[in-house]
Formats: C-alpha cells, sequence, structure tokens
C-alpha cells in the first residue's frame, strides 16, 4: 500500500442551506445531489473557495460538494464551462437518509449492529457492560457539554501494568458508523474468543470515548442529520457550533481552519473554546503517561491521517508511521470485503487540519503512535453509510487495529510509560 499525498478532500460543502425545506421538525436533504470534482487547474479551484464559503482551503485536488436543488442548474453550467470533470454520486440525499429511519421496535431488544442507536441508547448499553463486568471494566467522564450532557468513557483492562490505547469516536456529529464501530469494539473486547483479540485485551489498557460530540450527535439524530459541529452559540453570531477537530492548543488557527461561525470548520473563538475539547485534552494531558497509542475514529475516505495537520513538514518517526499504517491497510485488504486503504499524514494526503486530536495527541501528549481512521466509504454514500455496513467496517476495523498494535510492539512503541 503507497503512502499518498494530496489525494482527496473530502469536504461535503453544503451550498445555500438555506434552502432546506423542513418536515416533521427536521431539515430535508430532499432533492440534494452530490457530486464529485476533479480540480485540475487554480482557475477552477479559485472558482470552487468562491462558491464555497465553508470550506478548507489547504491543497486539494478532488471534493465532493452537496448542492441544494435550486442551486444545481447554475452549478452544473458553471462548472462544465470551466472544464470540471463532475460526476454525480448520489442523486438524492435524502433517500439514503430515509434508509436510517429511526428503529420501531421493542426498545427492549438487545444491544446490537444492525442499526444506529441515540445518544441514550448507546450509554444504556455502556451501563450493561459495566454491569455485567465489573472487574475489568471502570467507567470515566470527559466532560459536561455545553448542553449539560456528560461525555462518558469506558476503560478496560484485564491486569495492571498495561500499556495504554486510546479511543476517541464522533467528535464529528454526523459520522454515525465511528460511534458504531466503538460500541462493538467494546463489546468484542469484552467476548470474543479469537486469540488476535484476547492479546489485545489481555496486554493492553483501552480507553474508549464513543461520543465526544454529544450535543452534536443528539442534534443529527433530532433534527439534522448532517449536522458537523458542536452546539454552544457564538458570541456576535447567529451560527451554532465549532468544529472540535479544529479547536485543539495545538498550532490552533495557523492555517486550513475558518474564522468564520458559520463555516463548517470553524476553530472556534480561542483553543479549548468548546467544554468538550477542554476537558479531553486535559484527560490526555493527565493520563499522558498511561497512552502509547491514539485513535480518533471518522469517516469517510478510507484513509489513516497521521501528524502533522498544521504543516507538509513530516514528522521525526514518519517512517514508523507510515509503516504502522501499512500493516493497517494491509490487513483490511486482506478480509473478504477487499476495502483498500491509503495513508499519509494529515496535511498532506488530504488538507491542513491544525488543532486537531492527533496533533494535540502527538504534540502536546507525548503519544507517537496516533491516527485519524477515515472509515467507509469513498462518497458513493459517503456520512450516510447505511446500516448494512456496521459490521463489516466493525471487522475490517478491528482486523486493521490488530495489525496496527502488532506493528506498534514490533517498532517499540508499546513499552509501559509510567512503570
Amino acid at each position: 500500500m503507497k503512502c499518498i499525498a494530496l489525494a482527496v478532500a473530502v469536504l461535503l460543502a453544503v451550498c445555500h442551506v438555506g434552502f432546506t425545506y423542513p418536515t416533521n421538525d427536521k431539515v430535508s436533504y430532499q432533492g440534494y445531489k452530490v457530486f464529485n470534482l476533479n480540480i485540475e487547474n487554480e482557475n477552477q479551484r479559485n472558482f470552487l473557495i468562491d462558491f464555497i464559503e465553508n470550506n478548507n482551503a489547504g491543497d486539494f485536488n478532488s471534493m465532493d460538494i452537496l448542492v441544494d436543488p435550486k442551486t444545481q442548474m447554475y452549478f452544473q453550467n458553471a462548472t462544465m464551462a470551466r472544464g470540471f470533470r463532475l460526476k454525480e454520486i448520489i442523486s438524492n440525499l435524502q433517500s439514503l437518509i430515509d434508509e436510517e429511519k429511526p428503529y420501531e421496535g421493542d426498545d427492549s431488544e438487545e444491544f446490537n449492529w444492525t442499526r444506529y442507536y441515540e445518544l441514550e441508547d448507546i450509554y444504556k448499553f455502556l451501563d450493561d457492560i459495566l454491569a455485567k463486568y465489573p472487574k475489568v471494566t471502570e467507567p470515566f467522564t470527559i466532560a459536561q457539554s455545553y448542553e449539560g450532557r456528560t461525555v462518558r468513557g469506558i476503560k478496560i483492562s484485564l491486569k495492571e501494568g498495561n500499556p495504554g490505547i486510546y479511543i476517541e469516536s464522533n467528535i464529528h456529529a454526523r459520522e454515525w458508523i465511528t460511534s458504531a464501530t466503538a460500541t462493538w469494539f467494546i463489546n468484542e473486547l469484552l467476548t470474543s474468543t479469537d486469540p488476535e483479540v484476547r492479546n489485545l485485551v489481555e496486554n493492553y489498557d483501552w480507553y474508549i470515548v464513543p461520543v465526544l460530540n454529544v450535543d452534536g450527535f443528539t442534534y443529527s439524530h433530532n433534527k439534522d442529520r448532517l449536522w458537523r459541529k458542536t452546539r454552544q452559540p457564538v458570541a456576535h453570531s447567529t451560527c451554532i457550533g465549532t468544529d472540535g477537530n479544529r479547536n485543539f492548543d495545538s498550532y490552533w488557527m495557523v492555517n486550513g481552519a475558518s474564522s468564520n461561525p458559520c463555516a463548517s470548520d470553524y476553530a472556534g473563538p480561542q483553543a479549548n473554546s468548546e467544554p468538550e475539547i477542554k476537558g479531553e485534552s486535559e484527560f490526555l494531558s493527565a493520563n499522558k503517561d498511561k497512552f502509547n497509542i491514539l485513535l480518533a475514529f471518522h469517516c469517510y475516505s478510507q484513509m489513516l491521517l497521521s501528524p502533522y495537520g498544521h504543516t507538509l513538514e513530516l514528522p521525526p518517526n514518519n517512517d514508523d508511521l507510515e509503516k504502522v499504517a501499512d500493516a493497517y491497510a494491509k490487513a483490511v485488504i486482506n478480509m473478504p470485503y477487499k476495502t483498500e486503504y491509503t495513508y499519509g499524514t494529515s496535511a498532506g494526503a488530504m488538507y491542513y487540519a491544525p488543532g486537531s486530536t492527533i496533533d494535540f495527541a502527538y504534540n502536546e501528549a507525548d503519544i507517537k503512535i496516533t491516527y485519524t481512521i477515515e472509515m467507509r466509504d469513498t462518497g458513493l454514500h459517503g456520512f450516510v453509510l447505511p446500516p448494512t455496513h456496521i459490521l463489516p467496517n466493525c471487522k475490517e476495523t478491528m482486523a486493521g487495529i490488530v495489525a496496527l498494535v502488532k506493528e506498534a510492539e514490533n517498532l517499540g512503541y508499546m513499552k509501559p510509560k509510567y512503570l
């Protein structure tokens, strides 16, 4: 698996969101299309930067863009006149959202991975796990959100002295596959008889936060399926929320993030302005001697992104980061699904992302094996991944993480840091 640079920028920008049509108090994306554009010159890039105000202005050569029905004719004509290679990949986004209709069965049924769950169901799952495995699990709290929700995590540890692995999930509200995968991973660590999985749970401590952006996640279920940011109001703006993955105090706002509160990548009024991000930063800093690996679950694009996000400069251990990522990619493509992952630094393989989780972990918390894992798919469904993909994504993620940890161990990164 070859490391690639300047691959694909997954910039699902909502053009003219004011034209959404409320249905049952929810935002509707009826008639919205998603196009993929290949960007071949500066004129094309500049046109798109002008067209999409909520745009990461890093270097990119491909973009997925969501366009409302009233703008589509202009958009298609304008891009055609400028020589874009334009491909329609989703003809009606609402039809995909409708496939995720809320479950109407018996809520007493056992938690499973054939559908997506809301926050209260995920927290009930955590409570059940804690009650069932009290000797090897314990809860921890990251923060209280702006709207007063608790950001919860679970620690799984079978013995003292293990090196630790931290998993963050759903920092971006709309990326539901991430929390689905995190909950499956928790269950699998505690129930699997597979020797590779048993090795993971017996020899490493796991700290897993299924939903970091609890307010945004709730809003994405109840109001707007494509909501990304937190839900804290912004002073002197009618726009709500901050991109949590640009809000960490590590090269905050040096480039590639927006100062516009209405932008999807708005970095916040200052670093750590969001209580969820401040809480996670403090937790990672306070426990940095326990963590050897940090993984941030995201979607979509099927990539492993390593530091740095704030610069194209390569980190000192970049060769090792590539070897570990390569092990993940090879393990996943060898699964029956044949899902292909690529990898590279965040700034080099995707776009600039200063103030991100992985940059904070690497630069400030001394966690030298850290990745953003961008899960399925590559744009066919995008953020609205059908529930039928949940279990395949979970299984290939487990295979990848088994290989990732093994390679990190081989390279000497898994020695306990606090003994």
